[in-house]
C-alpha cells in the first residue's frame, strides 16, 4: 500500500485483497484511505469491522470482496487449500456483512498457478454469477469481479493465455455481458515478468559421490558416479519457485559442449547447510568446475522479491541489458528531447555482443552484487 500510494496510486483504487491481514495492516488501511478489503469467513468479516474506523456508524464507508473458493486441484499451487469460501456458505457471509452495515461490492477468486484445465476459470466465473445474484437479493450492489492470477508468462506453457483468455471471454459474455456495469479486474503479475528475467549464478563448490551399481558404467568407461554442483542461490534464495510452483529449473550453459564431451549425472544445490536446498536432480551435464557460470530462463515470478537472507546469503543485483537499437528506439519516448544529449553519457545500456540482429538481446538479469 505504501509502495503503491508512493508513486501516485490514489486510495480509491486500491484493493487490500489478501483475505487474511493483520490487525496494524488493516490499521494501516485505514489510516491511509483505503476502504476497500477482501474477506472469506464471518472471523476475517468481524476483524476488518472491529478494527477499521470506517466500518463504524450508520454511514458505513468500508467496501468488501467476498473471496470464494476454486476447483484448483490440478493446479501446481492450490491457494484454495487456505483462501476462499465455498459457495454453500457464501450466503451466510453475505448475510453477516449486511448485519454488519457493510457492503459487498464484488467477487474474487483465484484458480492457482499453472492450471492446466482452462475450464476451471469458466466454472469459477459461473459461481461468482450465482454470489452476485445472491448479493443483489440481500441488497449488496457488487460491481467488481476480480479473476485472479497465475496465468502462464512463457512459451511452451502446457496452457497457453491465449487458451486461456478465449475461455475467459466466453465465460464474461455469458455471466457479465458487456455493459451490465460490473469491472472485471485481474492479477497479472506473472504473466508480465516471468519471462522478463534471466539468472546468472556462478557454481561455488563441488563433489563427486561414486554410484554403487554394479555392471554400470559411464561414458568414459569410469565407475559411475554422480556429481554435486553447489550454486551460489538456492530454495531460500532466487530458486524459491522450486517450493512455490515444484519447478525443476533447466541450467543453459554459457557455451555449449562438444558433443564429444562425456555427460555425468548431475544436481545442483543451493548454499544453505540443509538438505532440502535442493534445486535440480536427474540433470546430464558435461564436466563443470567451481566458478562456471549457470543461465536460468523465465526467472521472474516468485523469486528475488521472495528470497530471504537465511544462512547469510547475499542478496541479487539486478542489471537491466538491451541491444543500443532498442534503447535508441525508446530513449525518444523516456527522456525530454533537452536532457537527450547529457543522457548520452550518463546512462548507457549494457552491451551483450548481440547488437548486429538488431533485437532486444536479453531481458533483466540477476547478478550477484561482487561481480558488479
Amino acid at each position: 500500500m505504501e509502495l503503491v500510494q508512493h508513486i501516485g496510486v490514489p486510495a480509491s483504487k486500491i484493493i487490500y485483497a489478501n483475505p487474511c491481514k493483520q490487525i496494524a495492516h488493516i490499521k494501516y488501511a485505514a489510516k491511509h484511505g483505503v476502504r476497500l478489503l477482501s474477506f472469506d469467513n464471518e472471523m476475517e468479516l468481524a476483524k476488518v469491522v472491529k478494527s477499521h474506523p470506517s466500518a463504524k456508524g450508520a454511514a458505513c464507508l468500508l467496501r468488501m470482496v467476498l473471496c470464494i473458493a476454486t476447483d484448483d486441484s490440478h493446479s501446481r499451487s492450490r491457494l484454495s487449500l487456505k483462501f476462499g469460501v465455498s459457495l454453500k456458505s457464501c450466503r451466510q457471509l453475505l448475510e453477516d456483512a449486511k448485519r454488519n452495515h457493510v457492503e459487498v461490492v464484488g467477487v474474487s477468486f483465484h484458480i492457482g498457478s499453472g492450471c492446466p484445465d482452462p475450464q476451471a476459470y469458466a466454472r469459477s466465473i459461473a459461481d461468482a454469477r450465482l454470489v452476485f445474484e445472491m448479493g443483489a437479493e440481500l441488497g449488496h450492489r457488487m460491481h467488481i469481479l476480480d479473476l485472479g492470477g497465475g496465468f502462464p508468462g512463457v512459451e511452451g506453457a502446457k496452457v497457453r493465455f491465449e487458451e486461456i483468455s478465449s475461455v475467459v471471454n466466453s465465460a464474461l459474455d455469458l455471466y457479465f455481458p458487456e455493459g451490465c456495469g460490473v469491472d472485471i479486474l485481474a492479477k497479472l503479475g506473472r504473466y508480465y515478468v516471468t519471462s522478463a528475467f534471466t539468472l546468472a549464478v556462478s557454481i561455488i563448490a563441488k563433489k563427486e559421490v561414486l554410484l554403487e551399481q554394479p555392471g554400470r558404467e559411464e561414458e568414459n568407461g569410469s565407475a559411475p558416479k554422480t556429481i554435486l554442483y553447489q550454486l551460489s542461490e538456492g530454495e531460500y534464495g532466487i530458486f524459491n519457485s522450486v517450493l512455490f510452483d515444484n519447478t525443476c529449473p533447466t541450467p543453459i550453459l554459457p557455451k555449449k559442449p562438444s558433443t564429444e564431451q562425456p555427460l555425468y549425472s548431475s544436481s545442483l544445490w543451493g548454499p544453505v547447510i540443509d538438505g532440502c536446498d535442493c534445486i535440480a536432480e536427474g540433470l546430464w551435464l558435461p564436466q563443470l568446475h567451481v566458478g562456471d557460470w549457470l543461465v536460468f530462463e523465465n526467472m521472474g515470478a516468485y523469486t528475488v522479491g521472495m528470497g530471504s537472507l537465511l544462512g547469510g546469503a547475499q542478496t541479487c543485483r539486478i542489471t537491466y541489458a538491451m541491444s543500443r537499437v532498442a534503447w535508441e528506439a525508446l530513449r525518444g519516448q523516456l527522456l525530454p528531447a533537452e536532457q537527450d544529449e547529457d543522457a548520452e553519457g550518463t546512462c548507457r545500456p549494457l552491451s551483450c555482443g548481440w547488437e548486429i540482429t538488431d533485437t532486444l538481446c536479453m531481458g533483466p538479469v540477476f547478478t550477484p552484487a561482487s561481480i558488479m
